[in-house]
């Protein structure tokens, strides 16, 4: 089942961002563990950090000058963030890249890790790593819609609330395509749902 879902991530041509070359380069890791029931691994980030503090993220961050390729700074930053050991992590493929509101070009790499992994969040970056089952992003069960207008169009991001968490904003955007690449689940980011509350 799950490496027939990661066969369509292979085989997925991701949108190209028309972007000016100046923005900061970043990646992130999409972890998936290889289980009966995926879930996807997510972090929740330092509240003192300058960027995001607070928020909910794929493990990952800006490329430094001596990563050869946006693949390694993802594996990086996790091994960095919360102890992953790239030796762990089979990368299947990337998704659309993504401007951050803070002008950062985010490239998201999905990858398979084993289901069991002791995670070692460094403190000073990460408050909490979590995992959430595939299943529950199928269903779409968003708390509420958040319209964003970017680049001469509305995006309808959904915010989801898992236990404690809310996941939102471009992680949000990352998983909206992972499930709708996995699943065909059709969730649109370009047309209000049919209940539309913009908070």
């Amino acid at each position: 089942m799950l490496d027939e879902l990661l066969h369509r991530v292979s085989n997925h041509i991701p949108r190209t961002l028309e972007t000016d070359k100046r923005f900061p380069e970043a990646a992130v890791l999409v972890p998936i563990t290889r289980s009966d029931e995926p879930e996807l691994v997510l972090t929740l980030r330092a509240s003192g950090l300058s960027t995001h503090g607070g928020e909910v993220a794929f493990p990952g961050g800006r490329r430094d000058p001596e990563d050869p390729d946006l693949v390694f700074t993802a594996l990086r930053e996790a091994e960095e963030e919360i102890g992953l050991p790239p030796g762990l992590v089979e990368v299947i493929g990337p998704l659309s890249p993504l401007i951050s509101l803070h002008g950062i070009n985010v490239t998201p790499y999905v990858g398979v890790i084993p289901d069991f992994v002791d995670y070692q969040a460094n403190d000073a970056e990460i408050a909490a790593v979590f995992s959430v089952p595939l299943e529950f992003f199928r269903k779409d069960p968003r708390e509420h819609t958040h319209r964003i207008d970017y680049q001469g169009r509305s995006w309808y991001v959904p915010s989801y609330r898992y236990g404690e968490y809310k996941i939102w904003g471009l992680t949000a955007i990352m998983i909206v395509e992972l499930i709708n690449l996995l699943y065909d689940a059709r969730i649109s980011l370009h047309q209000p749902p049919k209940r539309f509350t913009d908070t």
